[in-house]
């Protein structure tokens, strides 16, 4: 598989549209059922229905198809978060908690792809490289409205980056402990229980600051 590289702009028709969307439906099919390191343009294409001249109309590679499904989902997640958050109050904190949490909710298939994809990644230097910036730009476009929400129930956060840190390592790992007990409500418990430690502990009472 060769790394993404930088290409021209593609003019998106509807019927290109369309394409596009089957090839990432398919794809995530074919990654999840079949992993990314045995999934081939072929076989994507055959479940789409298509051709390779469709899937390379639209894709250079494999690895570029996977960012294009990851910046799809990514920006879906942050449109649904920043609607969970947005009506955060000091009355409701931990309703307001749920909701974020509902909007980025754990998904077996997707968690078994990016799981593989992250470990394709790490040993091609160039590709870690990319993964790293748009893990960044997320979190950059997530904290934000995750300071301002603690901002409306009357906390601070002194580290932006820590907290960062602290919730990316708290969701992927309770994102396994739910994956693991399929059809509990402990793991979940947890998880909820959890971002709020984390939350309380990398930030402060707003009035500690004017004191």
């Amino acid at each position: 598989m060769t790394t993404t590289t930088a290409s021209a702009p593609r003019r998106v028709t509807a019927r290109r549209a369309r394409t596009r969307r089957r090839m990432l439906d398919a794809a995530l099919q074919v990654f999840a059922d079949e992993g990314f390191g045995r999934s081939t343009v072929e076989r994507i294409c055959e479940r789409a229905g298509y051709t390779r001249g469709a899937f390379y109309s639209n894709f250079s590679s494999l690895d570029e198809l996977f960012l294009a499904m990851w910046e799809e989902r990514s920006q879906r997640m942050l449109a649904d978060l920043r609607e969970a958050l947005t009506e955060v109050s000091g009355a409701a904190p931990d309703e307001a908690l749920r909701a974020a949490l509902r909007a980025i909710p754990v998904d077996d298939a997707w968690y078994r792809v990016t799981a593989e994809f992250t470990a394709h990644a790490l040993r091609n230097p160039p590709l870690r490289r990319v993964m790293a910036a748009r893990e960044q730009a997320i979190l950059d476009t997530i904290l934000p409205v995750v300071v301002d929400a603690l901002g409306r129930t009357g906390r601070r956060v002194p580290d932006v980056v820590a907290l960062g840190q602290a919730l990316v390592a708290v969701h992927d790992g309770t994102a396994v402990q739910v994956l693991l007990e399929p059809g509990s409500e402990v793991p979940h418990r947890r998880r909820e229980e959890l971002f709020r430690v984390v939350l309380q502990a990398y930030s402060t009472p707003a009035t500690e600051e004017a004191a």
